[in-house]
């Protein structure tokens, strides 16, 4: 018996405990998947990850004991069996991030199975399981997989992405705003996932905010909701700058935004602030770019007309 489990099995025997042998079994079925693992055997990664993720389910649902002299061997039992499912899972991952698509697919579908609320599927597991099935030609499996997963991890960057993405491909407004602003509300919270490079998690950041804010506030721009395209475009800019396909529209609606609240309130600073969008947006080609230089036109006609 393994040093960890004979300490629990320790704790477990002087408390009472009826599950020296579970937790004995679990660490036996790690190990084996930690072999299966050496020989990057897929198949039997699969079988054993499924196996052992179970063992520590039910180590993990073990009720606590009633008794408070217990209650350290039962807490050492159960953050034991938590660490061997993280194991698990991350065993499965790690083989299916450096495989070929087709057991990429395989292993990412096992392990939404062993572990649907698994850290490594809301960690960046979703996005590489998403690049397979679009390599596969299976790109059209997306959407009613991440709209699956959305129930089990329902602040997963990358399903919100997606989701957002195709919400408002498909100009479901109310959709792309909700699937926005999650996204961009759990992004300003995450901190950056263990194994990933400070750049990459940079990039995807920047990528995944500019996104959120861009998309939302579009179809504030749209709704002629003015204060609030306003405060999501300006938080878009950063991240999308460069990006002459979202620039351009996003320019031309914060020009439209400040425009009309500065109409409203009699504040040429906001007037100004409308021209100024609407001339960086005529500068730029997008289907708004015409009408971003007319308004710009009108804009300035009224501005000098305000006192």
């Amino acid at each position: 018996m393994r040093l960890r489990v004979f300490r629990i099995a320790c704790f477990l025997m002087a408390a009472g405990v009826a599950s020296v042998a579970l937790a004995d079994e679990l660490d036996d079925s790690l190990a084996a998947l930690k072999e299966a693992q050496a020989k990057k055997d897929a198949a039997l990664i699969k079988k054993l990850g499924a196996e052992t993720s179970a063992l520590a389910k039910k180590a993990i649902e073990t009720p606590a004991p009633a008794a408070a002299d217990e209650k350290e061997a039962w807490k050492a039992h159960v953050d034991y069996a938590k660490n061997v499912q993280l194991q698990a899972d991350y065993i499965v991952y790690s083989l299916a991030a450096e495989s070929e698509p087709e057991t990429t697919l395989e292993l990412m579908a096992a392990l939404e199975q062993q572990n649907p609320k698994s850290k490594y599927l809301d960690e960046g597991g979703y996005a590489t399981y998403f690049t397979a099935l679009e390599r596969t030609g299976a790109s059209a499996k997306v959407i009613p997989i991440a709209e699956k997963a959305l129930a089990s991890l329902p602040d997963c960057p990358d399903l919100l992405f997606v989701l957002a993405n195709a919400a408002a491909r498909k100009q479901q407004s109310d959709k792309t705003l909700t699937y926005s602003n999650r996204l961009t509300a759990t992004m300003t919270k995450r901190s950056k996932p263990e194994g990933m490079s400070a750049a990459d998690w940079e990039k995807k950041k920047n990528e995944l905010l500019g996104g959120g804010y861009y998309m939302a506030g579009m179809v504030y721009g749209q709704r002629d909701q003015y204060v609030n395209a306003d405060k999501t475009l300006r938080a878009a800019l950063p991240f999308i700058k460069g990006t002459d396909a979202m620039m351009g529209p996003a320019l031309y609606y914060l020009g439209v935004a400040n425009y009309k609240l500065g109409m409203m309130t009699n504040a040429k600073a906001k007037v100004q602030a409308g021209v100024d969008f609407s001339e960086q947006s005529a500068k730029i080609v997008s289907p708004l770019q015409s009408q971003a230089l007319k308004n710009s036109w009108i804009m300035k006609g009224d501005l000098a007309k305000m006192r």
